[in-house]
């Protein structure tokens, strides 16, 4: 009787600014070394794709340290080494946004497969760039679009496929938490945020993952009205110095979608949280309701909706807590970007599909250059289409 042999493909990638929260907790500790650890992205019971990362960024020191925490052995602060070194079959890239144009295009040119962070560029026709230089180089590329595969969105994104929700209406999200200025208590986010000329802004952040959200689950964006704030003026960074806030830590933004669908979102870092989650969405529908966190989603059917009535004068009468039903956990949810990533190696082996490409990341840049652009002229601004 002969033994099975199994084929495995090492896959060499190059991850560049790793060492910032994100690239390590999400990219690094919890998708590559746990896709390492499960002993790769199984195939088949007779194929697996490995992951050979090397760590690369400008700290030689804190490099090391990241070696020594996730177990991965190679690290370089020679970029330009590895991006010839042809055992390296993708390029992915943590680094701070006004440095990803310059190294993708790099990447691309060296016939490496891209995968990036978003906000992929600092303004759309940049971010188009990039997106067609890869698409002229014959390589693969990918924007991660994580909140696609949070287990309560997924739950959503379900309740959608089975009709629960009839037509939706509107959407409505909050998005935020309060971070500290800095002088008493240590900030949470690092002080490039709150910087416009280091790229920083809430807008420019989170209106990227609000375009994949509304495109990818309830449906085009086409117009957008949006208004900033600055409304904490000066912080302290992480060296005690204080420092004028210069972009925007606060975002009001209605999107008109297809179909006469209206979405509204809050996005702030300077709000106290008392609802579900961080992240939460109110979905409304001629049908049915469901109100989705991070993880959880809680569902109201048209049958189990109360009638109330304005009374201002009696105490309400009515639980608007109760009549809502939990989604139970109907399946497995693994880490939203360690599901992307494994989808990305699989496009890249196997050439399944992968549709979250840099195209995807420029769109996401041109709703947050239009919600800019919005807030400068206190106005509706149509959103074009971009190829």
């Amino acid at each position: 009787m002969s033994e099975t042999s199994i084929t495995t493909h090492k896959v060499g990638i190059i991850m560049n600014g790793v060492t910032g929260r994100m690239g390590t907790n999400q990219h690094l500790m919890r998708s590559i070394v746990e896709i390492i650890k499960q002993g790769g992205v199984h195939i088949s019971p007779t194929e697996v794709i490995m992951p050979d990362p090397i760590l690369v960024g400008r700290n030689a020191a804190k490099l090391e340290k990241l070696c020594r925490q996730s177990g991965i052995e190679k690290y370089t602060t020679r970029l330009e080494e590895v991006m010839h070194d042809e055992h390296y079959a993708i390029y992915f890239d943590a680094q701070t946004t006004g440095r990803r144009a310059a190294a993708v295009r790099q990447a691309a040119e060296a016939g490496k497969h891209v995968y990036c962070e978003k906000p992929t560029a600092v303004d759309t026709k940049t971010a188009l760039d990039i997106y067609h230089f890869c698409q002229e180089k014959g390589v693969k590329n990918g924007v991660v679009q994580d909140k696609l595969f949070l287990p309560g969105l997924r739950k959503v994104q379900r309740l959608i496929q089975n009709g629960f929700f009839g037509k939706i209406l509107s959407i409505r999200g909050e998005f935020g938490y309060w971070v500290y200025e800095g002088d008493t208590i240590p900030a949470q986010r690092p002080s490039w945020n709150y910087k416009k000329e280091e790229d920083g802004g809430i807008i420019v952040d989170m209106l990227c993952h609000w375009r994949y959200v509304l495109d990818g689950i309830f449906g085009k964006v086409k117009a957008v009205s949006c208004l900033g704030a600055t409304h904490i003026p000066e912080r302290v960074d992480e060296q005690g110095n204080k420092y004028k806030a210069t972009a925007d830590d606060s975002a009001y933004a209605t999107f008109e979608l297809e179909d006469g669908v209206i979405a509204h979102f809050n996005s702030s870092w300077t709000v106290r949280v008392r609802r579900d989650d961080l992240l939460t969405l109110q979905i409304d529908g001629t049908k049915g309701s469901a109100v989705a966190g991070l993880r959880d989603c809680w569902i109201q059917h048209y049958g189990n909706t109360p009638k109330p009535v304005w009374n201002p004068d009696i105490q309400q009468p009515i639980n608007f807590y109760e009549g809502w039903s939990k989604v139970p956990e109907q399946e497995f949810h693994d880490n939203a970007f360690k599901v992307q990533w494994e989808m990305f190696l699989r496009h890249v082996v196997k050439d399944e599909p992968f549709p979250y490409t840099l195209l995807e990341g420029a769109k996401g840049v041109q709703l947050a250059e239009k919600g800019l652009e919005s807030w400068a002229k206190r106005c509706w601004v149509d959103i074009p289409e971009i190829r």
